[in-house]
């Protein structure tokens, strides 16, 4: 009998993480999904996941936690090497970008950046021993366009995209593909999870402006519970979808949703970010130029 494919997906307590990991059940893959206090705010949604296929475990992990990433890979890998990484956790805080705190600005990195690569590093030896693996970040439009009020979750993104693309290229050689997903706005509860500014007294000092973030998230949150908006599952679709597609195959970027001209930007850059392996004499050791 062959043996299931296997799965990590971070951030599975709602939205597309949740989503994800019955997609991947339905599609018969061993499904570990990752989720913080699953053992107490969120044993319900543990519970609810569990029971909807035998193929699904969720494990408690926080992404900012060396400890926990360790400890839950721990048990993941001890089944064997994982075939897909999807690092779907995410946090993001909308308002007046001079407001955030220097404690708000990192808290957001260590989820979306560094905690990627915590769950990169964790999964990349036994991939490269099997010659296989493929990891998926989710990214968003704003890991390539800045948006006002939105700089310091675009950061965090626009990193997440930089390492993604030279580390897409060093991994290449030993038959492991690594792709982004960059979703447009979606009804997913990640804008109202987020955090108001801290620095009350920058706030104070904009004025009028101040109150622009907050009406304009929600105007979003409106327009995306309506039926005008995508839905999340496009989201879903385009993971199951990289995860079918043959190695070395998967384009380096997928935009998904609403696209505000990032599927342009990246039709046109992409070439000129290949380029850099021809002219640093790179392309006889690390191929040809990417998709």
């Amino acid at each position: 009998m062959k043996q299931a494919k296997r799965v990590v997906i971070t951030g599975a307590s709602s939205g597309f993480g949740e989503g994800a990991v019955k997609a991947f059940a339905d599609q018969g893959y061993r499904v570990w999904g990752t989720m913080r206090d699953a053992e107490g705010r969120n044993a319900g949604k543990k519970t609810a996941l569990e029971a909807y296929s035998n193929r699904v475990s969720i494990i408690d992990m926080d992404v900012t936690d060396d400890a926990s990433v360790t400890a839950g890979f721990t048990r993941v890998l001890s089944e064997g090497p994982v075939d897909v990484l999807i690092n779907n956790a995410g946090v993001m805080y909308l308002g007046i970008t001079e407001a955030f705190s220097i404690a708000q600005a990192k808290e957001q990195m260590e989820t979306n950046y560094y905690g990627a690569i915590r769950t990169m590093q964790a999964v990349l030896p036994a991939m490269r021993a099997a010659g296989s693996g493929l990891i998926i970040n989710c990214s968003s439009l704003v890991g390539q366009i800045s948006p006002p009020f939105f700089s310091t979750y675009s950061a965090t993104k626009h990193a997440l995209e930089g390492y993604t693309q030279g580390l897409r290229y060093e991994v290449s050689p030993f038959g492991i593909d690594v792709a982004i997903v960059e979703s447009g706005p979606f009804g997913t509860g990640l804008l109202a999870s987020g955090q108001a500014p801290e620095r009350s007294e920058v706030l104070a000092s904009y004025g009028e402006l101040a109150g622009v973030p907050a009406a304009m998230g929600a105007h979003f949150a409106t327009f995306l519970q309506s039926e005008a908006a995508p839905q999340p599952q496009l989201v879903v679709d385009a993971y199951v979808a990289l995860a079918d597609m043959p190695a070395g195959k998967r384009p380096t970027r997928t935009v998904v949703g609403i696209t505000w001209g990032v599927d342009e930007m990246n039709a046109a850059k992409q070439p000129i970010q290949d380029r850099v392996l021809k002219e640093m004499q790179l392309e006889s050791v690390l191929g040809g130029a990417d998709a």
